[in-house]
């Protein structure tokens, strides 16, 4: 491994912001065209449906993108150009790359959880009848069928037809052919994709595996080799091959980090290091982004050790619930935890953290009050109440506050 280039920590920063679309504010207003080119940047947009603010995809996007109109989303998977399926988790994907993902459905027995082998053993007959209905009758949501006996909460009471979709939708069976309420709407394969056939179209695994890597390579933009495989979840990844093999064809360029070490460059980013970058963008980011996704990565390049504590019993929460990290000029120097109270149109901002070393200048506290008033702004707030936040914030900022 050469390293011809040395670069500065915040250098690397920097152009990790780049290839993730959060380097500056988006230049104007957002245009449907734009939705679809910043997914394909990021290859990956996860879902999750926790909605105390806007629910994460929609707000991944808006910190790319700016104020656009959330039916955009859901106007580009009905539109097909999107799909989902399990990808770092469930993600929405460019439809493009359904063959990097079609081996997973014709082995899901290999997706762990997400694939229940011994339920469709034993539910052959009700599964193939609900095929024939959805052939028959169209689409369905899970809403559509009955609980019956008691039902529990959790994924492993699911009332049976919801298992089925989901069995079914691992296997590829079915696709998410809309989303209504953000509620999967299941079809058939052969409607969403009438083009796809296995036997034309179809890619060997090792190369979706490759492919894959070479999309997190460059959605990362500079990245350490170990950073790699999470971005799809890929396990058992022969690094050492992929890595040599990239490097031979240019795809890759080494770089030497400060204070990181031998790193990689994806090609698209090389004409970014004879220029000098300025990171000038503010935003909120969700739980979810695909620059703190990565925990151990977010806290190796960006000095941020962040846990997502929802799943976490509320007396041993260090910090919130649904809490955002703050991206502020190329660094991340903070985190909130906000909630949106969508009767009284206002955002409630429960409190607010600074990462040590943050100095509040008047840029900083300019810059973040904007980013909090432009999120509120998008989801229909009219105010914004902030309860607790540190000392030098509180003195120049009121408890609350009407948006213009």
């Amino acid at each position: 491994m050469n390293t011809p280039h040395s670069l500065s920590l915040q250098q690397a920063r920097h152009l990790h912001l780049a290839a993730q679309g959060l380097l500056r504010p988006p230049p104007g207003r957002a245009r449907y065209r734009d939705l679809i080119d910043c997914i394909s940047r990021m290859s990956l947009l996860q879902i999750d449906t926790i909605h105390v603010v806007a629910r994460s995809p929609y707000l991944v996007l808006f910190s790319r993108l700016g104020d656009y109109p959330q039916a955009w989303l859901e106007q580009a998977l009905a539109g097909g150009a999107l799909f989902e399926y399990w990808a770092h988790e469930a993600c929405f994907i460019p439809r493009a790359d359904y063959r990097l993902l079609r081996h997973r459905m014709l082995s899901p027995e290999r997706l762990g959880w997400k694939y229940n082998a011994q339920w469709v053993a034993d539910h052959q007959q009700a599964i193939s009848d609900l095929l024939q209905q959805i052939a028959e009758n169209g689409p369905v949501r899970a809403a559509d069928f009955t609980h019956t006996g008691n039902p529990k909460s959790g994924w492993w009471a699911w009332k049976p037809h919801k298992r089925h979709l989901e069995n079914l939708f691992s296997a590829g069976e079915l696709m998410v052919a809309e989303r209504r309420n953000f509620q999967r709407v299941y079809d058939l394969r052969s409607r969403v994709m009438p083009e796809w056939q296995d036997a034309l179209h179809s890619i060997s695994e090792a190369e979706a595996i490759y492919q894959m890597l070479l999309n997190s390579a460059r959605s990362l933009g500079i990245f350490r080799a170990a950073w790699l495989p999470d971005y799809y979840r890929l396990k058992r990844v022969d690094l050492s091959a992929f890595l040599a093999e990239a490097e031979a064809s240019g795809e890759l360029v080494a770089v030497d980090t400060e204070g990181l070490g031998g790193m990689w460059l994806h090609r698209d980013y090389l004409p970014l290091l004879e220029m000098p970058l300025r990171a000038t963008h503010s935003a909120l980011l969700s739980p979810f982004d695909p620059v703190v996704w990565d925990r151990k990565r977010a806290r190796e390049l960006f000095d941020f050790d962040y846990r997502l504590e929802c799943y976490t019993p509320a007396e041993k929460r260090q910090f919130g619930y649904f809490v955002l990290p703050i991206l502020h000029r190329g660094q991340i120097k903070g985190r909130l935890d906000a909630r949106m109270l969508r009767q009284l149109k206002q955002l409630e901002i429960k409190n607010i953290w600074l990462e040590d070393k943050t100095r509040v200048t008047a840029q900083f506290t300019a810059d973040i009050r904007r980013a909090i008033e432009r999120f509120a702004a998008w989801q229909g707030a009219e105010s914004v109440a902030i309860l607790h936040a540190p000392d030098p914030l509180r003195q120049q900022w009121p408890a609350q506050w009407t948006l213009n």
